[in-house]
């Protein structure tokens, strides 16, 4: 390998690592130093000119000149007949500066420094993903999904870079194929076996965040804050939202005209359910507010205990509680409050779901009263035995029967 071969290799290198000019002529220098430090002990006395964009390397030896015999340093000094024979005008006391040729040092010393310039590169390469993708968590990145495993997904960003999805990151819908764009937050860089292991993630809440940030222009100027978001990944997410300026309504901004704002958001993630939230201090409010769709007629707070205690009419029980209890669990996690739900009664005790008496009442017959609009104890008893007989199918002792045991529950 001569100079300009070398040269070459190392533009190759300088184009697909995307390193930059200087860092790579340090490299360079350092990696032939080595060389000449383990061909001539020390390099005090070397000279290394790079310019790769000409293709120009050089190295140029210099020593002073002394008498012949004189010599006591062959690093540094070199005998007069010696440097007459590299340039004849030279004089005894001057410094007689000689260029060496990389072939000149062998062919196994210029494979070594090769391999040292590969690895350096390798080593700064995977130092600078570390660094470039650590000052990245929390932001959103766009790339091809390169590889599908069972665990995990391999994703190429824009570089070539690899990133990792595992699969607890994603949303239980996700569907990807190879070649597909996906996009994820950067949830967290580690280094594992000298080389950096970068984690995406979709069910992270700071990833509907930043989602938030790309729709809403509002909170992207900091018009609008977004205090806390809590997510069910997939199913349903709560987004507390607050603006300090009156007269930005900060829900309607979030949301859109016809929902367009949100829509998008909903899209990316596999249609989750998204209730955007007016933040508030006030703690009786706020859980109002983040049970929402439900209609709550009172709550009691500990606030000792972090608990509330949250009355609704019996139609509104359902609402709150949401499918798969989600709506209740993520209202909890949102406002820090224990959350639990009772039904609202006209008098000093609890209405009871007719469900609850299918140990004692077939449930044809729950059925049939059902049919009627009686969906829990109270609301049979409002009506006469008279009534329910001649609204239902039911026979009258075995509506006295019913109405019996509905009223066992209350005594």
């Amino acid at each position: 390998m001569n100079a300009d071969e070398l040269i070459e290799s190392f533009q190759d290198f300088k184009e697909f690592k995307n390193i930059d000019r200087v860092t790579m002529m340090h490299i360079l220098e350092d990696v032939i130093r080595g060389m000449i430090i383990r061909e001539f002990e020390d390099d005090s006395s070397f000279d290394i000119i790079i310019n790769p964009d000409k293709g120009d390397l050089e190295i140029w030896r210099n020593r002073t000149i002394v008498e012949d015999g004189a010599v006591e340093d062959p690093l540094s000094e070199i005998e007069y007949s010696s440097a007459i024979k590299i340039e004849p005008d030279f004089e005894i006391g001057e410094e007689a500066s000689e260029e060496l040729k990389i072939e000149n040092f062998g062919r196994r010393a210029i494979l070594s420094m090769r391999q040292n310039l590969q690895s350096k590169i390798q080593e700064l390469e995977k130092d600078s993903i570390y660094k470039k993708y650590k000052d990245r968590v929390g932001d959103i990145i766009t790339g091809e999904v390169y590889q599908i495993w069972k665990r995990e997904i391999l994703v190429l960003d824009d570089e070539g870079n690899e990133l990792v999805l595992p699969k607890m990151e994603q949303i239980p819908t996700d569907y990807f194929k190879k070649g597909d764009t996906v996009r994820a937050v950067v949830s967290k860089v580690d280094m594992k076996n000298t080389s950096p292991v970068i984690i995406l993630s979709r069910t992270s809440p700071s990833f509907l965040e930043r989602l938030f940030e790309m729709e809403v222009p509002e909170i992207f100027d900091g018009l609008i804050t977004i205090k806390k978001i809590v997510r069910e990944p997939g199913e349903r997410a709560k987004v507390a939202v607050e603006s300090y300026d009156d007269r930005i309504d900060p829900v309607g901004a979030c949301v859109g005209m016809k929902g367009s704002r949100i829509h998008g958001i909903v899209r990316e993630l596999r249609n989750e359910n998204i209730d955007v939230i007016n933040y508030t201090s006030n703690a009786q409010l706020f859980i109002q507010r983040s049970l929402s769709p439900a209609k709550i007629t009172s709550i009691k707070l500990d606030e000792e205990n972090a608990r509330a205690s949250v009355y609704l009419k019996p139609d509104q029980v359902s609402l709150a509680i949401g499918k798969g209890g989600h709506n209740i669990k993520l209202a909890g996690k949102l406002t820090g409050y224990e959350i639990d739900v009772f039904r609202e009664s006209d008098d000093d005790y609890e209405d009871v779901d007719l469900e609850e008496f299918a140990d004692e009442i077939d449930h044809w017959i729950i059925d049939e009263l059902k049919a009627i609009g009686c969906d829990t104890a109270k609301s049979v008893l409002e009506l006469t035995i008279e009534d329910l007989v001649k609204r239902t199918d039911l026979e009258e002792e075995t509506v006295k029967e019913i109405v019996g045991i509905l009223k066992s529950e209350f005594e």
